[in-house]
């Protein structure tokens, strides 16, 4: 009797139990309930899809636009990547890839991909792979239909194997002259410091390009060079570096600062999200002026570099505000192989501000999102006691008013005809001076100006636009037929004139010309040489940095600031 009695009671009790359990595990932790559910829904419905929908779907790609929706939904910074997908991510991390080592791109003419710029030192290089070259096809592949995606994963593969590139080459005399490439793909490591040098009046100038890899260790090698040959200051040129490898940004700023200075502290949801990253070894010099050069692609680590720079009062910032990212991602490993490369933190530079510009927590009603407004910013001070902001990236010390191109230069480089004219130019000229001394001569423009004309060259311009929906909102509102004379004068003011608009706008098209023909005989180095010439935030941070007085100044509170920090 007992036991049949205790056999009832434990049932009852399990049953009691389990209830409370569910009731329990609902109030308790309903968000670990809410995500049971939904996952089960998520399941039933791939699987009502699976067996019922009228077309059969392709339960990869279906799901795999569900989980990118759901990441996107959340920052552009939380990404899947699949098992058969994961080298871009670890060419992201390492800064390196098993290739031949040159961009391509795709022509809508042509509807083939061509090599745009093969690297110096490459295989593609080595083996004399061009600019302009037409990939034809690979390890006897057609490349008929491929488009550019599809061509770079085909000469993309693991170091030390062999790959086939059959290529058309342009001639000068028109035509195409077939030729073939056997390629050993190598490791093609981004290049950090693709150009460092001493400018005038002792200035020293490191292009630091990417924050992948170890860039740190070339960094150090070549500020140490530049010492040698007597640089009296430093130019840190971070202008279109998209960042990389946090680890990397503390090591450069510890350079210049010292031992046991905090730059950065993350912050996340968990504990193992939170970290403190400060200075662990002696600097190499604490004294040398420093100017940074930023722009509006100057974001992540690059921030970081810049930033805590900015708030130890160590470097004056010159150019344009970064672009405001001030979130930490972790690669998670997933099941299957996939990685997810998620977003676990934000971070927060010596002054204790985060620079992220943008709340994607906080959406509009048609899904978009905008940067913080300046009036919801907070004020935070440097070391020094200097104002700055958080919520907008990092404002420079110096701006630099960004010009405006012209609306003629994108078409021309949308119509390739900026980089046909210069693969033109290459088959005309074996060689040119040193990217220093190039200039692209009047007659060599007045030829480019010839093909363009040539070429029935078609263009929008702003001014034809706006004049459009001006007559259209004078014709609505009554007023078109009274203005009818000054509209048409304006027409006519206004219509195309494709040979004037050539010359008005020769120094920006001049410029971009340049870059293109320089980066054919010098590549990145070239490139870069090239457009440094009359760069107006390069001027800025010589000239400051060739007055100390100005230089301190800049790096100074005002006396009325001093003591109000927060």
């Amino acid at each position: 009797m007992n036991k049949i009695f205790n056999k009832r009671t434990g049932v009852w009790l399990i049953a009691v139990l389990a209830v409370g359990a569910f009731f329990s595990f609902k109030r308790g932790d309903d968000k670990t309930f809410q995500v049971a559910k939904n996952l089960d829904i998520f399941n039933a419905i791939v699987k009502e899809l699976d067996m019922f929908y009228v077309d059969t779907i392709d339960a990869n790609k279906t799901i795999r636009e569900g989980i990118d929706n759901m990441l996107y939904a959340l920052d552009p910074y939380t990404v899947y990547y699949p098992e058969d997908n994961k080298s871009e991510l670890e060419q992201m991390i390492k800064g390196s890839f098993g290739g031949i080592g040159s961009i391509i791109m795709y022509n809508p003419k042509l509807k083939r991909s061509i090599i745009s710029e093969p690297f110096e030192g490459t295989p593609a290089a080595k083996a004399g792979l061009k600019a302009g070259d037409v990939i034809i096809a690979i390890d006897g592949k057609d490349l008929t239909g491929k488009n550019n995606q599809e061509v770079s994963e085909m000469l993309r593969g693991q170091v030390g194997t062999q790959v086939k590139v059959k290529i058309d080459r342009p001639q000068l005399e028109g035509g195409y002259q077939p030729l073939e490439f056997d390629l050993v793909r190598q490791s093609i490591q981004t290049q950090a410091i693709p150009y460092a040098d001493v400018l005038q009046d002792g200035v020293g100038y490191i292009n630091l390009s990417t924050f992948s890899g170890n860039p740190s260790k070339e960094f150090k090698k070549a500020f140490q060079d530049l010492k040698k040959q007597g640089i009296t200051s430093l130019v840190i040129d971070l202008r279109d570096n998209g960042g990389g490898l946090l680890d990397e940004a503390v090591e450069i700023v510890n350079y210049f600062v010292p031992r046991g200075k905090t730059i950065v502290t993350t912050k996340g949801k968990i504990k193992q999200a939170s970290n403190t990253y400060k200075t662990l070894r002696e600097p190499l010099d604490t004294e040398i002026p420093v100017a940074v050069l930023v722009n509006g692609s100057t974001a992540s680590s690059s921030e970081i570099l810049s930033g805590a720079l900015q708030d130890l009062d160590r470097a004056v910032i010159v150019g344009n505000r970064t672009f405001g990212k001030g979130l930490v991602q972790v690669p998670r490993s997933l099941p299957y192989g996939g990685t997810l490369k998620l977003t676990t933190s934000k971070y927060y530079i010596p002054s204790g501000r985060c620079v992220q510009a943008i709340d994607y927590g906080h959406r509009n009603e048609d899904g978009t999102v905008a940067r913080i407004p300046d009036s919801l910013t907070t004020v935070f001070h440097t070391a020094g006691g200097r104002e700055v902001r958080d919520g907008g990236g990092v404002m420079p010390d110096i701006e630099v008013k960004q010009e405006r191109l012209p609306n003629i230069l994108f078409y021309l480089i949308r119509d390739n005809l900026m980089f046909d004219y210069a693969t033109e130019f290459c088959l005309k000229n074996p060689t040119i001076p040193s990217a220093k001394d190039f200039v692209l001569s009047d007659a060599d423009y007045a030829d480019f100006k010839k093909k363009v004309i040539a070429t029935d060259f078609k263009y929008d311009q702003q001014s034809e636009k706006l004049l459009k929906t001006l007559k259209e909102a004078a014709e609505f509102e009554g007023y078109l037929s009274e203005a009818s004379e000054e509209f048409a004068l304006l027409e006519k003011k206004l219509s195309h004139d494709l040979d004037r608009d050539l010359d008005y706008f020769s120094k920006d098209i001049k410029r971009e010309i340049s870059s293109e023909i320089v980066k054919r005989y010098y590549f990145q180095r070239g490139a870069i040489i090239e457009q440094l010439k009359n760069d107006k935030g390069l001027n800025e941070a010589i000239e400051i940095l060739a007055s100390p007085e100005i230089y301190r100044a800049k790096l100074t509170a005002p006396v009325d600031s001093i003591g109000k920090k927060e």
